[in-house]
C-alpha cells in the first residue's frame, strides 16, 4: 500500500464507487467515511478551501441540498456560514472528498488528477 487517505463518500454515488475502485486498483489504503453520517469537520473544510483556493469548489452544485438552498443564498454566505452549512449537511459537499496524510485535498473524481497527487 502506497499511502493512507481519508475518503468521504456516499454509497449511492456512482462517482464515489468509481473512485473507491480506482484506489483499490492502485493499492492505496484508505479510511472510508460516510459523508452524510460523518461529514468532514468545519476545520477540515476550512483548510480544504484554503488549499483549493475557492470555497465554491467544495459545494456539490448539482445536489438536492444545494438546489434547495439556492446558489444566491450560498454565494451570499460568509466563509463561517458556508463551512457551518457544509459541515452540517454532507450532501452539500462535492464528493468524493479525499484528504491525504500530507494535507492534499481532492474533490470529485478525475483519475488523472488523482494519479498526479496520489501516485507521484
Amino acid at each position: 500500500m502506497l499511502t493512507t487517505v481519508k475518503v468521504y463518500s456516499y454509497s449511492r454515488c456512482s462517482t464515489c464507487r468509481k473512485a473507491l475502485t480506482w484506489l483499490q486498483e492502485h493499492q492505496i489504503a484508505y479510511e472510508l467515511f460516510d459523508i452524510v453520517e460523518t461529514p468532514p469537520s468545519r476545520e477540515m473544510l476550512s483548510g480544504a478551501s484554503e488549499k483549493l483556493g475557492n470555497r465554491k469548489l467544495l459545494f456539490n452544485t448539482s445536489g438536492q441540498s444545494y438546489r434547495a438552498l439556492g446558489a444566491a443564498v450560498i454565494q451570499a454566505m460568509s466563509d463561517a456560514e458556508a463551512f457551518d452549512a457544509l459541515a452540517g449537511d454532507g450532501k452539500l459537499i462535492k464528493r468524493p472528498f479525499l484528504v491525504t496524510k500530507e494535507g492534499n485535498v481532492l474533490v470529485g473524481f478525475k483519475p488523472e488528477v488523482w494519479a498526479e497527487v496520489l501516485l507521484s
